[in-house]
């Protein structure tokens, strides 16, 4: 072979290398850890009644911060997860769905959507009346599903490379308390970081069980509660955009607004005191946690069903404009899902789970960090087990909220097989 054609056979190989380094690299590009978040505001205007359990919702007449949607979207390799958090009471499944229905090239199974369980919001659940209508707005909902949906595909659209920073860490006292016993509660707050590559934070996920009802819904505000400060002093702390997914909170675990000589204080002073201290709490137990530069990311699903024996959330559901769908066998079908997400683990609850169930789940997860979504995928009440259902008079109401005697038997049977079939990662 001619020197010349050997310089062209040696250029052609060289050619043909570079284009497979090429090809690996925009490989390994495209299969990165990306993030992306986006916030639409809800609040209405002219402002609505507020929910703030079964029945008539009560009037308003100003609002104290705004009422969102927020939804972070992460993608590893062709895996995408959705975790959308609205602030509402709680969010029915059925309007889950019409949400997933219009984001198309994202599996409806991996978005997963929460409330973060203001009592200060208007009624998404469409509670009856009692007089042959509902506290709910249909066509303010209709607006709520749309905005959640184009917020999804907004945070889709801006995904960009990022790393992830999960930890765990016990958050201070002054934040929640159970009322029916004050130490029965867990004090930690799970909290994840999306990190660009130059280091600042897009978004800061807080996990972390307490009912933001410092107002109450007998107040005559329309607000996200402590929440709304909360994402304020995050942003301020240099921790992007917040999104806060409730956990375990039920029978009762609720903020601890109480003062020295008795009684609450029930201010927007309040919930900006304690919204405040649990993001510097997050920020503080995040700060020194390693950043995952590739964190694997696996989605898993059930689909769960659930005995409707409470007379009063079977009229709910009933009486409800929105379409709850019952079996004929007077069941519920749900879905919960487990989520490997570097080296934490989230299994979400379909409902407000008792902290010994929050416990207990967490004890059985197989992550660095166990996070429970409480209030995810569907709102069905209290979630009891059967020695607690109806056992102590403290337990009357969360017994009649709760979907019937075996929930818990039945949440905890399908979430520890759900952790068994999906392991974390190593």
């Amino acid at each position: 072979m001619r020197a010349g054609g050997r310089v062209k056979a040696t250029f052609m190989k060289l050619r043909i290398l570079f284009l497979v380094v090429l090809a690996s690299a925009s490989f390994h590009v495209e299969a990165a850890f990306r993030a992306g978040i986006a916030v639409r505001v809800l609040t209405p205007d002219p402002l609505l009644p507020v929910s703030g359990g079964v029945g008539a919702s009560n009037p308003v007449r100003e609002k104290k911060g705004e009422i969102t949607v927020r939804a972070l979207v992460l993608e590893q390799d062709a895996t995408r997860v959705v975790f959308v958090s609205t602030d509402f009471l709680g969010f029915p499944g059925v309007l889950g769905d019409r949400i997933r229905q219009r984001v198309p090239g994202i599996p409806a199974d991996n978005i997963l959507i929460g409330a973060t369980h203001t009592h200060s919001a208007p009624d998404a659940y469409c509670f009856p009346d009692g007089k042959g209508g509902t506290g709910g707005d249909l066509k303010f909902l209709d607006h709520v599903v749309a905005e959640a949906a184009a917020a999804i595909q907004e945070a889709a659209a801006g995904l960009k490379p990022a790393g992830l920073k999960t930890a765990t860490g016990e958050a201070a006292s002054r934040i929640a308390y159970n009322y029916y016993a004050p130490q029965l509660y867990d004090p930690r707050v799970n909290v994840f970081q999306a990190v660009a590559a130059d280091g600042t934070v897009m978004a800061t996920l807080v996990n972390y069980a307490v009912h933001p009802e410092v107002l109450g819904s007998d107040a005559g505000i329309c607000s996200p509660d402590l929440i709304g400060p909360l994402y304020d002093r995050l942003a301020e702390l240099g921790g992007g955009t917040g999104i806060v997914m409730n956990s375990a909170q039920g029978g009762m675990v609720t903020a601890d607004n109480r003062l020295p000589n008795g009684g609450e204080a029930r201010d927007w002073k309040e919930c900006q005191r304690i919204g405040r201290l649990l993001a510097e709490e997050s920020v503080r137990v995040i700060k020194d946690a390693p950043v995952q530069s590739n964190p694997s990311l696996r989605v898993a699903v059930r689909k769960v069903q659930f005995p409707v024996e409470s007379p009063l959330l079977l009229a709910v559901m009933r009486g409800s404009p929105l379409g709850y769908a019952t079996g004929t066998d007077g069941t519920v079908t749900t879905r919960m899902n487990l989520v490997n997400l570097g080296t934490a683990q989230i299994l979400t609850i379909p409902g407000e789970a008792l902290p010994n169930i929050g416990f207990y789940l967490k004890r059985k997860m197989r992550g660095k960090q166990n996070c429970l979504f409480g209030l995810t995928n569907d709102a069905f009440g209290y979630i009891l087990t059967e020695v607690d259902w109806q056992s102590f008079k403290r337990y009357e109401y969360v017994s009649r909220t709760c979907l019937g005697e075996k929930t818990g038997e039945i949440l905890i049977a399908e979430a520890l097989k759900l952790i068994a079939d999906n392991p974390a990662a190593e």
